[in-house]
């Protein structure tokens, strides 16, 4: 391969990993190229992109991007990485049902990066059992307003006491008057 063909291929990853949050390496073995579309759009659909690149390559971009390296034993074989550029719970999720998957042998997940920490293979699958942000900032919301509403009904419940003690003073009052 020509310098500059590898040049602009760094270039370009450099720039992609500049912007992403976490980096995943599975090995692509053997998958038919109808797997790894339908893998590259799920991943696409989960906020991330898939990149085959040369292991050598891939090293000096992220090394260009400022990111820590990857170990040794990950940077062997066919290696596809997904770079995740919004949530990668959800991209992380997505390799592990496809991991899962009983149709497919070939796609073996291997580890990565998340930020500035490296993750093995069972770290990996702990962050794909996370639940994804939305759900996470629907939790944390939940658990804010529950005292919130706690203190509404406590103070809503004085109020219809003192409501129902009206109505029960009035209705002897008529009851009084009828008499």
């Amino acid at each position: 391969m020509p310098a500059k063909i590898k040049y602009d291929l760094v270039d370009g990853l450099r720039t992609k990993l500049e912007k992403t949050k976490a980096v995943f390496v599975g090995e692509y073995r053997g998958m038919t190229v109808a797997q790894s579309t339908a893998l590259r759009a799920k991943v696409r659909e989960a906020g991330g992109e898939l990149k085959v690149a040369k292991n050598t390559l891939f090293a000096i971009a992220m090394k260009e991007a400022g990111l820590n390296a990857l170990p040794e034993s990950m940077m062997k074989g066919p290696n596809i990485f997904a770079l995740c550029y919004d949530d990668p719970v959800s991209v992380a999720k997505v390799l592990k049902e496809y991991v899962n998957d009983k149709t497919q042998k070939a796609f073996i997940l291997k580890g990565g990066l998340l930020e500035t920490q490296l993750l093995d293979l069972n770290q990996l699958l702990a962050l794909a059992d996370l639940p994804s942000k939305e759900v996470m900032r629907g939790q944390v919301v939940r658990t804010i307003a529950a005292p919130l509403s706690g203190l509404v009904n406590v103070l809503s419940g004085t109020i219809r006491n003192f409501v129902t003690c009206l109505a029960q003073i009035r209705d002897k009052k008529q009851e009084g008057e009828a008499a």
